[in-house]
């Protein structure tokens, strides 16, 4: 049914079981089954997880997102609730490999590459399409096993902007996309070309709803025999608000659609409405919506709202705001954080999913086998600075406060030669070592505007061959009474001894730029800019989530 119907509702003989544990609370039902109804808190995960996309699949949610030029790229990440999400796998190791994904000379993919997935299930399969606007294609990934299959790969030399797969009951599939003019192709059964003499035609156009045209992030469906396609429009729909969700609907696939706004609210936060991405239903039978939120410097966060079905629109939030706390049926027996920030001692044979290099790795100049316990990350060009630096190997950052550490033996470094860790941004922030002409070792904190030169803000002449570094950040947020708290905001630290820490260089404002479009991230770096040969032995790297180490 499209009505949500509350399992607390249905189960009319339910009793609640008042053993509740932090934010979670047990439902038994008079047949003895048992689930556990948590609360969680938007944004469900305070990470850089923009464009998201999402399915069911029997007790399982599989969730897609944006990841551009980092790779390996297109996470797919898995839910049993909705609220506690893991990476299980990636749709690739590498998009394309060209003079743009390999940083040759000024080439690069930053704010392009893997755009806005659409993920479906169909007869066995599962299928990721996604447009890139710098290759000038889509792609659709097919597997049958999305934990750990093979990915099969098909390319169309034409792109499909922001665009959502559909399965019709027919048998039929079609790509539906575009911003303002959606249009609609069909393809062939297998997904492998567009159907020859199908269907390749105008939808719609979004501006039918309160003029708002410019829409964009196309998710289709057919429930119950009706189409629906939701898209975010960017303009300011309502005083005070950019960004609202958008829903059309049809009762025939190429007939005649009408619009209707069903969110459009920020939560209070500048301003940014909480908007594209995907519904999906539950086993008990509740809707929901998986949608963004842009949030500062640490990028565009995933927010989870419950859908109503108000005469057969489906209406997102609460009397027509977004909702701060959710409640979810979820096999856990408590609430928890997720997190997509993890430590890693580097004593494994491959890396941890959570991280990924900025553009393609250059895969003979990096190791964590070279040196039993460390990853070893080797220079083989000189580079003018971070921006064009290959083995670049980024982590998420967390708001509303997190902090990375990393230990660095840096005696395989040659003068010219800069390692450390880095906030990494259009607007980069670098602490950490270089050498200089003479070879001695210095700590500096330096900050560059990409297509500017590198500032050295600070330097220390410091002795031995390890460093501790530290990245503490501080993200804004909005508190309980609606004040926004904080800006973005970023301060290092080295030490010598891993005990004592100094502050080096003054508070370091972020700034969540179009130019890269992605949130800020913590990345380990090694470049030289006199001569290529040397390298960093990165011994193992720490994350905190919450209040912060300052010394």
């Amino acid at each position: 049914m499209k009505k949500a119907l509350r399992l607390a509702a249905a189960l009319t003989a339910a009793a609640i079981i008042l053993t509740s544990c932090g934010r979670a609370k047990t439902v038994t039902s008079a047949d003895g089954s048992v689930k556990h109804l948590i609360t969680a808190t938007n944004p469900i995960v305070w990470d850089d997880i923009p464009d998201v996309d999402v399915i069911r699949v029997d007790d399982a949610y599989y969730m897609v997102s944006t990841t551009m030029y980092f790779m390996p790229g297109c996470p797919v990440m898995r839910s049993y609730d909705l609220v506690h999400w893991e990476i299980v796998c990636y749709v690739y190791d590498i998009l394309e490999d060209n003079d743009q994904f390999n940083l040759v000379g000024d080439q690069n993919s930053y704010s392009r590459g893997q755009w806005a997935s659409s993920i479906r299930y169909h007869d066995g399969f599962f299928y990721v399409l996604f447009c890139a606007l710098d290759q000038n294609k889509t792609y659709i990934f097919k597997t049958a096993d999305i934990e750990s299959g093979e990915w099969e790969r098909t390319e169309f030399n034409r792109v499909f902007y922001d665009a959502s797969l559909f399965f019709d009951d027919d048998g039929r599939v079609y790509v539906v996309q575009g911003i303002g003019g959606v249009t609609i192709t069909e393809l062939l059964p297998d997904c492998s070309g567009v159907m020859p003499g199908g269907i390749d035609q105008p939808l719609l156009n979004s501006g039918i709803v309160d003029g708002l045209d410019g829409a964009e992030g196309s998710h289709f469906y057919k429930i119950d025999g009706t189409y629906y396609l939701l898209m975010i429009s960017y303009a300011t729909a309502e005083e005070g608000v950019a960004r609202c969700e958008l829903c059309y609907r049809c009762d025939t696939l190429t007939g005649e659609y009408e619009g209707k706004k069903v969110l459009c609210d920020s939560m209070g936060y500048y301003g940014n409405g909480v908007a594209q991405g995907g519904i999906v239903d539950t086993p008990e039978g509740d809707w929901y919506a998986l949608l963004f939120q842009d949030h500062g410097s640490v990028g565009r966060v995933p927010c989870l709202q419950p859908v109503e079905w108000k005469d057969g629109w489906p209406m997102m939030g609460k009397d027509g705001k977004a909702v701060r706390e959710v409640e979810v049926y979820s096999p856990e027996t408590e609430w928890r954080e997720s997190t997509f920030m993890q430590n890693d001692e580097f004593d494994e044979s491959a890396l941890s999913l959570y991280w990924q290099w900025n553009h393609n790795p250059d895969n003979d100049n990096w190791s964590l086998s070279e040196r039993n316990g460390y990853l070893r990350i080797r220079t083989a060009k000189t580079v003018s600075d971070i921006f064009h630096v290959r083995n670049t190997l980024t982590h998420r950052t967390e708001g509303p406060k997190c902090s990375a550490e990393a230990k660095l033996d840096f005696s395989g470094l040659n003068p010219g030669d800069c390692a450390g860790i880095a906030a990494f941004q259009s607007l980069c922030g670098e602490v950490g070592v270089y050498i200089d002409a003479d070879g001695k070792p210095h700590a500096y904190f330096a900050s560059t505007q990409r297509g500017s030169e590198k500032y050295i803000h600070r330097e220390e002449e410091i002795s031995g061959s390890e460093i501790y570094l530290r990245i503490n950040y501080n993200f804004s947020d909005v508190d309980e009474d609606g004040n926004i708290t904080t800006n973005d905001t970023a301060r290092f630290f080295y030490s010598l001894d891993g005990e004592n820490w100094e502050k080096i260089g003054k508070s370091f404002t972020m700034n969540y730029n179009l130019d890269l479009f992605t949130g800020y991230r913590s990345a380990l770096y090694c470049y030289s800019t006199e001569t290529a040969g040397g390298c960093a032995d990165f011994d193992w790297f720490h994350v905190l989530k919450g209040e912060l180490p300052e010394s």
